[in-house]
């Protein structure tokens, strides 16, 4: 007998179609695991790269205010860190523009793509392109950037059609995981400036005096709008019965406000531990304010020294709000005279002024209190805030600007800067 010999199955060829699928689908899992830009961004290339089979890959975020072109990741091509193409430029430009995946066939060849080539961008990375695709990365509709291919690895370096039509294909899930990547990283890194804003607000605090029972003549309460303030008191017993203190407000608001009013501080608690006379002190803070501050800052700053043996007060203001002094007859007066802020002109010469001061209570404020307005807009002003020092004037001292302020919140008044008060009391 003679037995046919079976026929050899043909070995079972995996499509392309299959292919692409798979390798999306690694895609898909491999971005779902990393929420890290770098990362994302290393794995997009070498997936890519590798299923086009191409020489060099890049990858090109769109910079919104500079509207260019950053290369952030790139496979087998030098510098691109260091150049930024402009949106209108080259095959990229055409790519965002279109919305759609873009082959040059032959650089030198192709008339009808010759002009879209960046042919610059060769002459500064010392690399010959023969060979060019390009995908926008488009997610949620917003393009954020390309996928730049160079040269096939063939004999004749050429992408064909079909090259074009797959990374089309696989430029939607690269854009989706570098969008998401992005998004974290952002939020990532506004956690990181919020919990810095929160150490800064925190330090800022060890700055401000901290109250003390009776019979301590001085007493603050600081309350910011934000979680960093620009206002900022101190107070210090200097002995002989004496007591310094400042009360300050920086112009502007948020960090670089902050920053201000921490070196004003800083610089005001060092100082005012030697320097006895107050206009001499403003002198000293408003040179080196105006050495450092930026273009259009300043400070507004009254300080002082309270003898209460001699029922003396000595002041000097450079363009803070005129405190306001209660006597124990119940009316109020305030003093009046003030030079210009500190970091304004640096050639200042500042005036002091010594008040009787004898059963009465000077209150210091900055303008969040005066301006702080109910519902329908109403400012509060200097006679309502005197009716809520009228009303809890009997108030030991380490209690009263508490309550003053809890009492002006419950009323219904919004506030919308930092609230600061310093009061001193002459028994």
């Amino acid at each position: 007998m003679f037995f046919k010999s079976k026929k050899p199955e043909p070995i079972k060829q995996e499509s392309a179609t299959s292919k692409d699928l798979a390798i999306i689908t690694q895609m898909n899992q491999e971005f779902a695991t990393s929420l890290d830009l770098n990362e994302t961004l290393q794995t997009a290339l070498e997936a890519i790269i590798k299923r086009i089979n191409a020489q060099a890959a890049n990858i090109f975020l769109i910079e919104e205010k500079k509207q260019v072109f950053q290369c952030i990741a790139s496979k087998h091509q030098a510098y691109l860190d260091e150049y930024e193409i402009p949106l209108t430029q080259g095959v990229m430009g055409k790519a965002v523009l279109q919305k759609k995946c873009i082959r040059v066939g032959d650089v030198r060849k192709d008339v009808r793509e010759i002009a879209e080539f960046y042919f610059d961008l060769d002459n500064k990375t010392n690399f010959t392109t023969y060979s060019v695709l390009c995908a926008p990365l488009i997610a949620a509709n917003e393009c954020i950037g390309v996928i730049h291919c160079l040269n096939k690895k063939t004999i004749d370096k050429l992408f064909q059609e079909e090259d074009r039509k797959l990374l089309e294909t696989l430029s939607a899930p690269a854009a989706l995981a570098i969008r998401n990547a992005r998004m974290a990283k952002e939020l990532i890194d506004k956690n990181r400036m919020q919990k810095e804003i929160e150490i800064v607000g925190e330090i800022q605090k060890t700055l401000l005096s901290q109250n003390k029972k009776e019979p301590f003549p001085i007493s603050g309460i600081n309350i910011p709008a934000k979680i960093v303030s620009g206002d900022f008191y101190n107070f210090s017993e200097l002995g002989d019965g004496k007591y310094g203190f400042g009360v300050a407000d920086v112009s502007g608001k948020g960090i670089k406000s902050s920053l201000l009013m921490s070196k004003a501080s800083s610089l005001y608690r060092c100082l005012s531990k030697t320097m006895f006379s107050a206009a001499d002190l403003l002198d000293l803070l408003n040179k080196e304010i105006c050495e450092t501050a930026a273009r259009g800052m300043f400070v507004t700053m009254l300080i002082g020294i309270y003898d209460s043996n001699k029922k003396e007060l000595l002041l000097s203001n450079a363009g803070h709000e005129p405190p306001l002094i209660y006597t124990k007859d119940g009316k109020f007066s305030n003093y009046t005279e003030a030079g210009p802020p500190l970091g304004i002109m640096p050639k200042i010469k500042y005036k002091e002024t010594t008040l009787s001061f004898s059963e009465s209570s000077m209150y210091i404020f900055t303008d969040g209190i005066t301006e702080i307005k109910d519902p329908n807009g109403e400012m509060l002003g200097a006679e309502g805030f005197q009716n809520y020092i009228k009303k809890y004037q009997s108030t030991p001292t380490n209690e009263r600007l508490k309550i003053i302020i809890e009492d002006i919140v419950k009323s219904g008044k919004i506030q919308k800067d930092d609230l600061t008060i310093v009061v001193i009391d002459s028994k």
